[in-house]
């Protein structure tokens, strides 16, 4: 029995074993809840693809981490492009934590059922995604949470009262959503609280709670963009923790109180662009940790007290833009980490301390615009590493000090309209690293010296309005990246250099008013970029040469006041000149046909001999009187036969149109109504005609109103109706109702592409016309960004929406033929659907361009929109796809900075040359939206470059519309955003990795192109 037995057990062992061995490897329960929760998620990049069920735990798996005990204690999915609502089955494991689930798209509301059962989360972070609703007022019972981070995301309505009632909570960020209540005081009661991060939400106007001087643990606190007004609680002043404290961008009024003075351990205080007024207040010395201090862009008023530059740390100080008078204080020269000093436009007077930098490593001096006096210091650049040196609009006098010559890291140097005098140092001339060097409107004597040559970076020389004097030194043939010299109203002498013709990026050459001599040289014809050419009132002979007909971009020539000899070139009439002057010359012989104009009659006075055949000025041959006789002949013969066959054309049309009125006479009673279609339709014009009442009216232009029509069907249709027999100024408009009609019908119907908005049908009457096309869910780009949702446009919205009407727009001038200049893009005519996806709308001025050989067209009226129309369309009326291109910059401008194209914040610029001066004084941070999240900086500044550039004030220099495309597809996503820093913004010290940064997008022409629009150095990594 015994051996008939063993066998037998042997074998249901093996077969136990082999039953078991399937359960040893499966799956725990961790592991089960974890795969439930990929479910519900979106995974288009596989990143979750080693969460199988093979495996016997899953503490393996991407984003896991566990105990020593096998359970999952972390869960971290920041940043792996997840979509899909909040897996509520990850609070069923027992022992998590940490949940970071930032930098996703997840989406929909945040139950608060959902996050009860987390009873040992310490830390949840959900930033960065698309969570919607209200914020749930459960997550204070969470026991152990310390850390909550929700912002840049959509939450709405006010923060929850029992968000006060956390027990030990340190961090709480709520930045970049959509909250609009008031900020509740009782968040005071979060004694435990480390940092609080309310910035940039679209709160109602509020105080800052005094109850926050209860939080006496808080190290950080930022309210920046939070709609506060009032003045700053002084309990705020005893926050001795305090390492970071950022109110800018509020309506804050009153002064700073003394008390803020007791922040002992504060890093950096953020208070600008407020309406804070009063004197700043003493005792700041004792913020012995103090770094940073921005104060800007109020109405501060009184004196710097002297002892804020004994703040033993500080090394950076802004309090430009207020109306701080008195003097700089002299202990501003013993401030030894001070490296960033702007105090621009304010009211200050009295001379500089005599040592200033002369203790300090100073890199940034900007003082510009307010009533300084006396000499620049002369140890200003003791230090070696000063950049820049802005003391623009001043009272200077003195000479330069002869250090800067030898302060090599010197770029920009902008000492205008002060009382300088004395000799430049000549080595100053020769920085090797200086891209502007301004000297204008002073008193400066001696020459340009040949140390210019080394000036190799040099893109300005402006030096107008001065005392040089000597030669130009041929050196200057050197300066490859030059692009503006400006040397007008000086002393100088001898001829143009030969070396000028090496200058190919010269835009701008302005001498006049010196006493330059001998020929024009042909050297200046190979400066292919100039645009403008000033050299009046010299002493220069000889011919005017005929080479300068064949500058491209040439639209300022200004030779008068010389001794210029013999006849105009015929070659100029290729120049399309804005500004033409040969008056007070020695000039002789005729004048070229195409300046025989109103717009040339004072261009050419003071030149005896010359004549002007349409004024009877010249003598006339035999010869040539009989060709003008024949001339005429000839065209009265055409004139002639035109009108009969104009005649014969017209009677031919009547004849048909009474056989058509005829045969259709009583089609004609049965409708009124005239319907076209484009796509095949489900409705009938009867079902539009009902639904035109005033109830569905959803926006009204000049020429009419746009009504939405739901159809039977369900489906929304937007109706436009334009009305005959309308009045603006007394006048009747028919004509012009009828031209827009026809355009907008003509345009539209022969359009399909998914960027230009569908146009249905069209319907005609004698009284009114209707253009039925699809409806837009989201009404227009410029309601939205400039209305009160505009916080719902995050930048990768606002990126595609960029790239969709781009593409519209580059179908419109390349793929149509003939092209089609739409003339009136603006962000009220970028319409968004339901997915925010963007389409141009709106071609009511819309024109076809006949070809590229016949030039562009010359308008009767100028048609567009203020802000948006391109410079040179004002004044030459000349319609080409280079003005629709500067529009399409301004929609970017706008994109980015969130603001109208024209507002009374910008004085009298208009958007362009506000981003344009604002980038050049304080940097392209300034004009970005406060609303965009700037983990996103870097793509942000690219797209705002190729804004700049598509507004460049030369149609020569802007992209075509097929180039604008690719560069907004090269910036895409090729570099990750970074993740979001926890303070909700990034600081001036913040810097992407430059390495990830390639070189796709713009090329070396439109970054030279981009430094002329603005007149800003560009960085060609930034850009592309």
């Amino acid at each position: 029995m015994i051996p008939l037995r063993l066998p037998i057990l042997l074998a249901a062992t093996a077969l136990l074993s082999l039953h078991l061995s399937p359960l040893a490897s499966s799956l725990n329960q961790e592991g089960l809840y974890l795969l439930e929760a990929k479910r519900g998620l979106s995974d288009p990049d596989s990143a979750l693809a080693n969460w199988n069920s093979r495996d016997a735990t899953p503490c393996n798996w991407t984003g896991i981490l566990c105990s020593s005990s096998s359970s999952v204690t972390s869960l971290n999915l920041a940043n792996l492009n997840l979509a899909g609502p909040f897996p509520s089955s990850l609070c069923s494991l027992p022992n998590l934590s940490f949940i970071s689930l930032s930098l996703n798209y997840i989406n929909s509301s945040l139950p608060s059922s959902s996050l009860l059962p987390c009873t040992s989360l310490t830390h949840l972070d959900l930033s960065q995604n698309l969570l919607v609703g209200v914020l749930p007022d459960s997550l204070p019972s969470l026991p152990s949470l310390l850390y909550l981070d929700l912002s840049g995301n959509n939450f709405s309505g006010a923060i929850p009262s029992s968000f006060s009632l956390f027990p030990s909570l340190q961090v709480l960020s709520l930045t970049g959503n959509l909250l609009n209540a008031t900020i509740p005081s009782l968040l005071g009661n979060l004694l435990s609280l480390r940092q609080l991060n309310l910035s940039y939400n679209p709160f109602a106007a509020g105080v800052i709670p005094s109850s926050f001087s209860n939080l006496t643990n808080l190290e950080k606190l930022w309210l920046a963009g939070c709609n506060l007004v009032g003045s700053i609680p002084p309990g705020l002043g005893g926050l001795s923790k305090l390492t970071n404290f950022d109110l800018s961008n509020n309506f804050l009024t009153d002064v700073i109180p003394e008390s803020l003075s007791g922040l002992a351990s504060v890093v950096q205080i953020e208070l600008y662009n407020n309406s804070l007024s009063g004197h700043l207040p003493v005792g700041l010395s004792n913020l012995t940790n103090l770094r940073r201090m921005d104060a800007s862009m109020n109405h501060l008023s009184g004196s710097i007290p002297d002892d804020i530059f004994f703040i033993p740390n500080l090394e950076n100080l802004h309090l430009y833009q207020n109306q701080l008078t008195g003097s700089i204080p002299p202990t501003a020269a013993l401030a030894s980490k001070l490296y960033e000093l702007r105090l621009f436009e304010n009211q200050l007077s009295g001379a500089l301390p005599a040592s200033l930098g002369a203790h300090s490593p100073l890199m940034f001096v900007d003082l510009s615009e307010n009533q300084l006096t006396g000499d620049i210091p002369r140890g200003i650049c003791e230090g070696g590493v000063l950049q820049e040196l802005l003391l623009i609009d001043n009272d200077f006098t003195g000479s330069l000090p002869a250090d800067l010559g030898r302060c090599r890291n010197l770029n920009r140097v902008r000492l205008s309209n002060n009382r300088l005098s004395g000799d430049v140092p000549s080595r100053m001339w020769g920085l090797p690293h200086i891209w502007i060097l301004e000297l204008s409107n002073n008193s400066f004597t001696g020459g340009i010296t040949p140390e210019i040559a080394g000036a190799a970076n040099l893109s300005k020389l402006l030096i107008d309005r001065n005392h040089f004097t000597g030669n130009i030194p041929a050196e200057i043939g050197s300066l490859f990246k030059l692009y503006e010299f400006s040397a007008g109203d000086n002393r100088l002498t001898g001829p143009l250099p030969e070396s000028l013709g090496k200058l190919t990026e010269l835009g701008q050459l302005d001498l006049h008013n010196n006493l330059l001599s001998g020929e024009l040289v042909t050297a200046i014809q190979s400066s292919t970029k100039l645009t403008l050419l000033n050299l009046a009132n010299n002493e220069f002979t000889g011919r005017i040469p005929p080479e300068l007909g064949n500058l491209p971009v040439l639209n300022y020539l200004d030779l008068s006041g010389n001794s210029l000899t013999g006849g105009i070139p015929f070659q100029l009439q290729n120049l399309k000149l804005n500004q033409f002057n040969l008056s007070d010359n020695q000039l002789s012989g005729s004048i070229p046909p195409l300046f025989h104009n109103e717009a040339y009659k004072t261009s050419f006075l003071g030149n005896p001999g010359l004549c002007w055949d349409q004024s009877g000025l010249c003598a006339s041959s035999n010869n040539s009187s009989q060709n003008r006789t024949k001339y005429l002949w000839l065209l009265r013969s055409i004139f002639i036969l035109m009108a009969i066959v104009l005649i014969s054309g017209i009677a031919l049309f009547y004849c048909k149109y009474r056989q058509i009125k005829k045969a259709n006479k009583g089609q004609e009673k049965s409708s009124k109504w005239i319907l076209t279609s484009f796509h095949k339709l489900g409705f009938s014009e009867y079902e539009i005609l009902d639904s035109l009442d005033e109830d569905n009216v959803i926006g009204s232009g000049a020429s009419g109103k746009v009504y939405k029509v739901v159809l039977s069907n369900g489906e929304a249709v937007a109706v436009k109706k334009l009305f005959r027999n309308t009045k603006m100024n007394g006048e009747s408009h028919d004509q012009a109702s009828d031209d827009a009609f026809e355009a907008e019908v003509a345009t539209l119907g022969k359009i399909r592409h998914k960027n230009i908005v569908k146009l249905w049908c069209c319907c005609a009457h004698k009284d009114c016309k209707l253009l039925v096309y699809e409806f837009m869910t989201n009404g227009s780009l410029g309601d939205l960004l400039h209305g009160n949702k505009a916080s719902v446009l995050d930048w990768p919205t606002r990126y595609k929406i960029a790239v969709d009407a781009a593409e519209g727009l580059c179908y419109l001038h390349h793929d149509c033929v003939p092209a089609i200049v739409h003339r009136d893009v603006k962000s009220n005519n970028i319409l968004l659907d339901a997915g925010l996806g963007a389409k141009v709308a709106d071609f009511g001025v819309a024109k076809v361009v006949e070809g590229v050989e016949k030039g562009p067209r010359s308008m009767s009226v100028i048609a567009g929109s203020c802000g948006y129309i391109a410079p040179e369309y004002a004044y030459t009326l000349r319609v080409n796809e280079k003005s629709d291109i500067y529009s399409f910059g301004v929609v970017i401008l706008e994109l980015v900075t969130g603001k109208l194209p024209v507002d009374p914040e910008f004085g009298e610029k208009d958007l362009v040359k506000w981003v344009c001066s604002t980038v050049q004084q304080k940097g392209e941070d300034h004009v970005i939206d406060s609303k965009l999240d700037l983990c996103y900086k870097a793509e942000i500044t690219k797209v705002l470059h190729i804004g700049l550039l598509c507004t460049s004030s030369l149609p020569i220099n802007r992209p075509t519309m097929r180039r604008v495309v690719k560069m907004l597809y090269e910036v895409g996503y090729e570099q990750k955003p970074k993740p979001f820093p926890k303070d909700g913004k990034l600081s001036p010290y913040y810097y992407e990795d430059d390495q990830s940064v390639t070189s796709a997008s713009v090329g070396d022409d439109e970054t030279k192109n981009l430094e002329r629009c603005c007149s800003l150095q560009i960085d060609p990594q930034i850009i592309v």
